[in-house]
């Protein structure tokens, strides 16, 4: 059958009709014109494909609603491709706004260096910490008074009720069994007699 013997309005029956034959001769004859006409108004031409696809689909989905004007599916096919392209658009439009709404994702620095760093002074703080459980009561006192609430000699000395000199020695050793507690030395070196 040639072009000029085509019956649109017969093919176009038997498609509505279920007819795949019949719609695939229609998608042939009019594929590249509603390409074209989806390529003008988007100007990219897998947008145009996308449209082109989906003016079919429509047109098969919702075959009893196709319009024959003199005799060709072709002006209905025009409008539907104008429809799909407005349908694309918008939501599109709807999606870079929805988008735009979203906070700018932040520049994520290495990590890397802030682990290794967490992991070394998560070790050396429970090394410290044990070591601190293993000091003798007064040592561990007079660390606390002095070294973490950092108070002054005076201060320690009167909250527990020796002279300043006592302090001062017993900081000077707790200090000394301390860091060798942390370093893994099991016996720390001990100095002097019990004050």
């Amino acid at each position: 059958m040639t072009s000029g013997d085509f019956d649109e309005a017969q093919a176009w029956s038997s498609a509505r009709g279920g007819d795949s034959a019949s719609f695939a001769a229609l998608f042939d004859r009019h594929r590249d014109r509603v390409f074209g006409h989806a390529l003008r108004l988007l100007r990219d031409p897998h947008d145009a494909e996308d449209a082109t696809a989906m003016v079919f689909l429509e047109a098969w989905r919702r075959r009893d609603a196709v319009h024959i004007v003199d005799g060709s599916i072709l002006p209905w096919l025009l409008v539907t491709t104008n429809n799909v392209i407005r349908n694309q658009t918008r939501s599109a439009r709807r999606y870079r706004t929805a988008l735009a709404r979203l906070p700018r994702p932040e520049v994520q620095s290495d990590h890397a260096e802030h682990i290794d760093s967490s992991i070394d002074n998560g070790q050396r703080d429970r090394r410290v910490r044990d070591a601190f459980a293993a000091l003798p009561p007064r040592d561990q006192d007079v660390i606390t008074l002095c070294v973490i609430e950092e108070l002054s000699l005076a201060e320690a000395a009167a909250t527990l009720g020796v002279p300043v000199g006592t302090v001062k020695s017993r900081l000077s050793r707790a200090k000394r069994k301390l860091g060798d507690l942390a370093l893994g030395h099991s016996e720390p070196v001990l100095e002097g007699g019990a004050q």
